[in-house]
């Protein structure tokens, strides 16, 4: 497995910010309303709900501005890194990623699609806890990371 350095690893990850909240109606027109108002463009998105409660993924156009309205609203939130893997939109491609890291013993946390770079794939948008293993895995196996320029994203350090 060939290391990764911290710099390249910057460049081969999503910052992607996780809000928690309440299943009830309303609640994600009033944080997806609040994000529109501001300028801020959903790149992707995934909603995970469970009784009561459920957390909205996002890698957003303007992280840092993202993370203030989260803070000026309440909505407990992180911030955390994701890998964006670009993969054919055919039968076996993610089985095919998934191989290595498996064999690896690489779990993945949680995982989710995105549509839209073009018509013959898809981007899977991956968190790991060994993000840094994944990433020299992938790498590795020769997979098309996404990192914030051809994802059209900003980002900041201090989010």
């Amino acid at each position: 497995m060939t290391l990764v350095s911290d710099s390249e690893l910057n460049t081969m990850t999503l910052k992607q910010i996780s809000i928690f909240l309440e299943n009830a109606p309303g609640r994600l027109l009033e944080i997806t309303t609040a994000f529109g108002d501001a300028g801020i463009n959903l790149k992707a998105l995934s909603l995970a709900g469970t009784s009561g409660f459920g957390a909205l993924r996002l890698i957003v156009s303007d992280l840092h501005k993202a993370r203030n309205i989260a803070m000026e609203h309440g909505w407990p939130a992180r911030v955390d890194e994701v890998l964006a893997v670009r993969i054919s939109d055919s039968p076996g491609s993610l089985a095919a990623i998934l191989t290595p890291l498996s064999e690896k013993r690489i779990d993945v946390e949680y995982m989710y699609a995105f549509t839209g770079f073009s018509p013959t794939e898809a981007v899977m948008i991956f968190g790991f806890k060994e993000i840094e293993e994944a990433t020299s895995v992938l790498k590795d196996c020769n997979a098309i990371l996404i990192g914030t320029d051809e994802f059209k994203t900003l980002e900041s350090k201090g989010y």
